[in-house]
């Protein structure tokens, strides 16, 4: 992991086309500005694991038996 300081109003360029600027500090809290093409997505660390975490438990609400009868269905 590369680990920058920056202070407010300073950018750092990643790749060609994305820009992270550090828009303001206030109380320990960072924001940030981030340009990049419409096509790279950008979420939160947080949101993208909560996910993660509804989709396991949503597959161990799902017994093995259930996905066997799901796979002769969907072989019909």
């Amino acid at each position: 992991m590369l680990v920058l300081a920056r202070k407010e109003g300073e950018s750092i360029v990643i790749g060609e086309d994305i820009i992270l600027k550090v828009i303001s500090i206030d109380k320990g809290v960072v924001k940030l500005g981030i340009e990049a093409p419409s096509d790279v997505a950008i979420i939160r660390n947080e949101l993208l694991q909560d996910v993660k975490d509804s989709n396991i438990a949503a597959s161990k609400k799902v017994g093995l038996e259930s996905l066997s009868l799901l796979s002769k269905i969907l072989k019909k």
